[in-house]
């Protein structure tokens, strides 16, 4: 595909008056760029959103901030998408609730990770989860190579292998919070296959929210309903889950999902940016180190994973074309 767009764009620049911009390659590059700056915007949105979360930890406490952002959430995705209640069987219910619990777990984990240590190394190694299914999924020897540079780059950000500089308490957290990620993705996929549009994530943001306020009310009180603690948790919400999900489903539209996924491995890098800038959480050579290798391996993994995907439409292309030819 990338071949005949650049022979199709050779072409129109040599038609082309000199000095002037083709314009069908003009328009083609903004076609590409459009969504991957979708993309790449909800990450950011989803980063900035977690620093925000962390600074108002101290007054809402991790477990009522996840209580704000998904109640927050749940609210305006119910608003938006009025997902119907009827008409689904006991196992689409049955998926949409493990989905809630998969983002429920998610969430909790994560912030009770960013609670203890930076959000860089929190998010890089949440992102093994992910990185983990697609390394299984893909069946491929050349996979162990994508594993070993991301077990390099933990053992980098653990201070060699040990994680002297974190608390171990946090690195349990986000790792727990990687496999539910990766249980998210399995049960996003089931629950996107049986509800239509959006109405299953609503409602299974519900579920999450459900969930976890009897834990917010616990750890917080009253605290959650103070003027400013609701708004700071509206603003999370918006940035960490509404905002985001609206630009990637977007994006989606437009973009493969493979460079979709691939876009999605630069949230550890994000998430270190975001946190230097908002909560002044500084890395070390070795820490930048470790999450850049993660963020390869994770690269590695997706690219390695679609081209079996094409090599096996491949495939079934050329026997359905042997068999259509043998009738």
């Amino acid at each position: 595909m990338q071949g005949a767009q650049g022979a199709q764009g050779a072409s129109g620049a040599e038609a082309a008056p000199s000095g002037a911009a083709p314009s069908g390659a003009a328009s083609s590059l903004r076609a590409r760029l459009g969504p991957v700056g979708l993309v790449l915007a909800g990450g950011i949105s989803v980063q900035f959103g977690g620093a925000v979360a962390v600074s108002v930890m101290p007054r809402s406490g991790a477990l009522g901030i996840v209580t704000l952002r998904l109640a927050f959430a749940a609210l305006v995705l119910l608003a938006v998408c009025r997902p119907k209640l009827r008409g689904h069987s006991r196992a689409d219910w049955g998926t949409v609730v493990a989905f809630g619990v998969a983002m429920a777990g998610m969430n909790g984990l994560f912030y009770q990770s960013v609670a203890r240590i930076p959000m860089g190394p929190a998010v890089t190694l949440e992102v093994l989860g992910p990185l983990a299914l697609s390394v299984i999924a893909s069946r491929r020897a050349v996979n162990l190579i994508w594993a070993g540079l991301a077990l390099c780059g933990v053992f980098l950000l653990g201070g060699g292998g040990g994680f002297s500089g974190l608390d171990p308490v946090g690195v349990a957290y986000a790792l727990g919070a990687g496999a539910m990620w990766a249980t998210y993705i399995v049960f996003s996929a089931r629950t996107g296959r049986r509800f239509p549009q959006a109405d299953g994530l609503a409602l299974a943001m519900v579920v999450a929210a459900v969930l976890f306020l009897p834990l917010g009310i616990v750890e917080s009180g009253a605290k959650l309903v103070e003027p400013g603690t609701l708004a700071l948790g509206a603003v999370v919400a918006v940035m960490s889950s509404v905002l985001p999900y609206t630009l990637e489903m977007l994006a989606l539209r437009r973009l493969p999902s493979h460079t979709f996924a691939i876009l999605m491995s630069l949230e550890p890098a994000l998430a270190s940016v975001a946190g230097f800038l908002v909560l002044s959480q500084a890395l070390t050579v070795a820490e930048a180190l470790a999450i850049s290798l993660v963020i390869a391996a994770s690269m590695g993994a997706v690219r390695t994973q679609v081209g079996r995907g094409k090599a096996r439409k491949a495939r079934e292309a050329r026997e359905a074309r042997a068999a259509g030819e043998a009738g």
